[in-house]
């Protein structure tokens, strides 16, 4: 099978360039969410990461395709990947494994897991193992706001562990 984030960083390069699909002729035989972060090679700082929880595609490999496509063009905290920011870039994509519910932040593991909180129809996402990130209290504060949700309000959580896959 391709490496995802090989393919990711093909998928971003065609549709920069051309604003074409990369052709798959490789299938993962599987389906999985996945998320696909992009960072500035120098700085590491991130330049966009776009994903989702459960997969929307047919295929694992779709899907990195189109969250590849989605992290360079459609993250809303960043202008579009341009051509000239293309070999400036580090590529990673982290592989969902299936969410379960948890009770509370005392089944959390910052470095081992990801969180999703869920109130009211809007869902905040965190992947797991990011600096500065130390407790479950801290995941989820993040995941609150990304949400939009109020620090105190009640939320539902879900866990899920990550395989990480990069250049």
């Amino acid at each position: 099978m391709l490496n995802p984030a090989a393919l990711a960083e093909m998928t971003i390069r065609k549709w920069v360039q051309a604003h074409e699909k990369f052709k798959l002729i490789d299938r993962a035989h599987y389906r999985a969410g996945c998320f696909v972060s992009l960072h500035e090679r120098d700085s590491g700082d991130l330049r966009g990461c776009i994903g989702t929880i459960e997969p929307q595609q047919s295929d694992f490999l779709l899907e990195v395709r189109e969250n590849a496509i989605a992290a360079a063009t459609r993250d809303p905290r960043f202008e579009p990947v341009s051509v000239q920011e293309l070999d400036d870039l580090t590529i990673e994509v982290s592989e969902l494994k299936p969410p379960e519910t948890i009770p509370d932040p005392e089944y959390l593991s910052p470095w081992r897991y990801g969180v999703v909180v869920e109130a009211r129809g809007r869902r905040g996402v965190l992947l797991p193992a990011l600096d500065g990130i130390d407790t479950a209290e801290q995941q989820i504060a993040i995941a609150r706001r990304k949400a939009g949700l109020d620090p105190y309000e009640p939320v539902q959580l879900w866990r899920f562990e990550v395989v990480k896959h990069a250049e």
